[in-house]
């Protein structure tokens, strides 16, 4: 097992040092003893696969609530629960794409409308400061 300090299990976890001790504040990851006699705090290969499988889950959307309460699941092996936060998680990017999809849609008609030429503002232009007069 190979021993590193905080900043080489950032640059193996792909963050910064502050973002491991933030994990390790919210109790994501454990901050190992000092050693006695002096010395830094040293981490591993454990540590490695927790902080990147952190790192994961936020790429797939969890929150660090979320991400905490899979760690959890792991280590009792509760695949039910795992699953239920699986689906839930995929239900909210469902919503998402949909929303961005329609946001999409929108403005392929808006650039449509701008293409096809004619007189006044264009319809992009028109619609974003029609939209912003509304939000005032």
């Amino acid at each position: 097992m190979k021993q590193m300090t905080i900043a080489g299990l950032a640059r193996s976890g792909a963050v910064g040092v502050e973002t491991v001790r933030y994990y390790q504040r919210r109790g994501l990851l454990a901050e190992p003893p000092l050693p006695a006699g002096g010395g830094f705090r040293t981490y591993g290969d454990d540590d490695v696969r927790r902080l990147r499988f952190i790192r994961q889950a936020q790429g797939a959307g969890f929150t660090l609530e979320q991400i905490a309460e899979l760690l959890d699941l792991d280590s009792v092996d509760d695949r039910a629960r795992a699953r239920q936060l699986a689906r839930s998680r995929i239900a909210e990017l469902d919503a998402r794409i949909a929303e961005m999809q329609a946001a999409r849609d929108a403005l392929q008609r808006l650039a449509d409308d701008c293409g096809r030429g004619g007189q006044g503002a264009c319809p992009i232009l028109s619609a974003f400061d029609q939209a912003s007069r509304s939000a005032v």
